[in-house]
């Protein structure tokens, strides 16, 4: 059993903003699957049902980012599953807008939502998914810039960005993460995959 799990912040206030992207990208990953974020548990909403064929249990933790561990923890003790079970969908403003990565493992890289589930699993052992943002402007506080909506240009974009987010977690789930890579980096417009390094 595999727990994929998107980041983001409950409520409307936070909805369409930048950091609730991984929220974005894991809802839509449920609607192609069919999979209803309907049962309430593990202070979250959560469903389970078949990927490409594989079980799995989809999770959007209600913690409020910061928090995001005691949700994941509890998830993945539920389940009887490890970090090495985990998928984490995430935004990331060291990507450059659109820009999709896979990392297998490593640090938090500064995003409070990956800080906290290493804080509480004891491990960075785990797959994430990181969805580029972008960066501020000059000036501008990285926490204001994140919890702000996405601009004009961007929601045009934004689309074929979470269509292509659910593409990269099926590629995970049927063929495995090296083979995720492969086949997405070599892609053009806007999505960038590459194996992170270790640390």
């Amino acid at each position: 059993m595999k727990l994929i799990v998107g980041l983001g912040n409950p409520g409307e206030k936070y909805a369409l903003t930048r950091h609730n992207v991984g929220f974005m990208a894991l809802t839509r990953l449920a609607d192609k699957a069919g999979i209803a974020l309907k049962k309430k548990g593990h202070q979250g909403l959560y469903g389970a049902g078949r990927i490409v064929g594989e079980e799995a249990t989809l999770l959007l933790p209600h913690t409020y980012m910061n928090l995001s561990g005691a949700s994941v923890a509890s998830a993945l003790k539920s389940l009887g599953a490890s970090p090495g079970d985990l998928l984490v969908l995430h935004d990331d403003v060291d990507l450059p807008f659109g820009t999709l990565r896979i990392k297998t493992s490593g640090g938090h890289g500064g995003q409070k939502g990956l800080r906290h589930i290493m804080e509480v699993l004891g491990s960075g052992e785990f797959l994430r998914l990181r969805i580029g943002v972008g960066r501020p402007v000059t000036g501008q506080e990285v926490a204001d810039y994140v919890l702000r909506p996405f601009g004009r240009d961007e929601q045009i974009l934004l689309n074929e960005i979470l269509d292509t987010a659910a593409e990269v977690v099926e590629t995970i789930l049927r063929d495995g993460a090296a083979k995720a890579m492969n086949t997405f980096h070599s892609r053009e417009a806007t999505v960038s995959i590459q194996s992170a390094k270790r640390g």
